[in-house]
């Protein structure tokens, strides 16, 4: 429901209606509040247009289009001053990253026995190498890859939960580079927005509010219209 039409559309049918009728006691009162009621209502309705749309003649019309420039610079200073800030990204960061690495979740990506063999491999071209073939190659290894895996486990695992995730992100994360892309994408958004956008944006988001300011012109403007016949 159009609560500025409606406002209007009555104030004007009971001024109408009471202006029509024969003279009868208090219609003064009611013609004079219901005519100030709708140059309340009128008045408000008028300011709100003009708030969006430009009206030749009349200064201050259109206003949003005509700070378009500055409406854009406001919303960019809001979002990047108020949201990514150092302190917003420390925050966000320790909170959405975990501090400590699960080292069980890594244990699991890890093939043990293609490190087995890779220090095999490693005690084979070593000087050590021919001392090996003489007690059996490679098989004479093969009773250590259990202890070897559980040993390389359990030291990893002590190596894992000393690393601070979030700690070593943030050292090696510059934050000015950070807003730098931040900002360069927020301007990119930015400047795919028109005056006719922003309008819309705008209007859609506070027109059904700024009705209200409709309503009220006409209702203070009925009291004040009801009040003035007191004095005269």
């Amino acid at each position: 429901m159009n609560k500025s039409l409606v406002t209007n559309v009555s104030a004007a049918i009971v001024f109408g209606i009471v202006y029509a009728v024969p003279e009868f006691p208090g219609k003064n009162a009611i013609a004079v509040a219901s005519l100030f009621s709708l140059s309340g209502a009128l008045t408000n309705w008028l300011a709100v247009y003009m708030l969006f749309e430009r009206i030749p003649g009349l200064y201050g019309s259109g206003i949003i289009s005509l700070k378009f420039k500055e409406f854009k610079e406001s919303i960019r200073t809001l979002i990047l001053e108020n949201f990514f800030t150092e302190e917003n990204f420390i925050k966000v960061t320790g909170e959405a990253l975990p501090h400590e690495i699960q080292p069980k979740l890594v244990m699991d990506k890890i093939d043990f026995d293609k490190i087995f063999h890779g220090f095999i491999g490693v005690v084979k071209d070593s000087s050590f190498g021919g001392m090996l073939s003489l007690f059996g190659g490679e098989k004479a290894l093969e009773p250590l890859r259990k202890p070897f895996k559980m040993e390389f486990e359990k030291q990893a695992a002590e190596i894992l939960s000393d690393i601070d995730i979030v700690s070593i992100l943030q050292k090696e994360t510059d934050f000015n580079t950070f807003r730098s892309k931040i900002s360069s994408m927020v301007d990119n958004r930015l400047n795919e927005l028109t005056p006719q956008k922003v309008k819309e944006m705008v209007e859609e988001v506070i027109r059904e509010h700024l009705g209200w300011l409709v309503v009220w012109g006409g209702v203070f403007g009925a009291f004040i219209g009801f009040i003035s016949t007191l004095f005269f």
